[in-house]
């Protein structure tokens, strides 16, 4: 009797062509991330709290302008501080539930609450997340708030386009508080001194008004001892 052979054939799940992501599929995070990078064409998908969400197709003013708006304002302050790191869509590990790819994040590199990891991921909150809520308000403002809360993300901004509203949330014992703007309507980071928003300049379309007042943000005294303790950080 001839034996039989299983060439060609897969014999085990790892060998098996890995199902592709689906809005709402229930996965733990090592398949998650496995279904995700087997779609090298899928620009963004997340999981919260054991689900998957992959976002519709991106518009420009609903989504696109002022996704660029909060990048440039973060980009200068991210160049201007040593010792902070920006990412643009990148990928967080958060807990085995949560794997979220917020629209920015902005971290310390040394002696921060994240890391980088081996194989180049984000691990643990970033200090600082944003995302630009044009159709998703409940998907930001709910489920991904109390994931950013739980998992110890100490501010978190989220511009709600469609009802022309900024929200900034600040961790204070375990809840997020919303910071209140100064009386000229800006917004000053907690966490990241020198970082200033002109909120109505910002939600006007006036962005020449909101590089402004990040300027006065980082001429201030409290930005220059910031940078310092950054960078004494790095040196030891």
């Amino acid at each position: 009797m001839s034996r039989q052979t299983s060439v060609g054939k897969p014999n085990n799940k790892t060998e098996q062509q890995l199902l592709p992501l689906e809005n709402g599929d229930r996965l733990t995070r090592p398949e998650f991330e496995r279904r995700y990078h087997a779609m090298p064409n899928c620009k963004k998908a997340e999981l919260i709290e054991g689900v998957v969400y992959m976002p519709s197709p991106v518009r420009s003013k609903s989504h696109g302008l002022p996704h660029a708006a909060i990048m440039a304002w973060l980009s200068n302050y991210w160049l201007a501080t040593p010792g902070t790191e920006l990412n643009d869509n990148t990928t967080v590990r958060l807990d085995l539930d949560n794997e979220p790819q917020p629209d920015a994040l902005l971290r310390i590199e040394t002696g921060g609450t994240s890391a980088i990891a081996e194989d180049d991921y984000v691990e643990g909150p970033p200090e600082f997340i944003a995302e630009i809520a044009a159709s998703t308000a409940t998907y930001d403002l709910h489920d991904k708030k109390q994931v950013y809360r739980r998992n110890g993300v100490q501010e978190y901004l989220v511009w709600r386009v469609s009802q022309t509203q900024l929200d900034w949330f600040h961790l204070t014992e375990g809840e997020y508080i919303l910071i209140e703007p100064d009386e000229n309507g800006v917004l000053r980071s907690l966490v990241f001194p020198g970082l200033w928003l002109d909120c109505p300049k910002l939600l006007a379309g006036d962005f020449s008004g909101v590089l402004t007042v990040w300027q006065e943000g980082l001429n201030s005294p409290e930005h220059a001892h910031f940078v310092h303790q950054l960078l004494e950080k790095q040196e030891n």
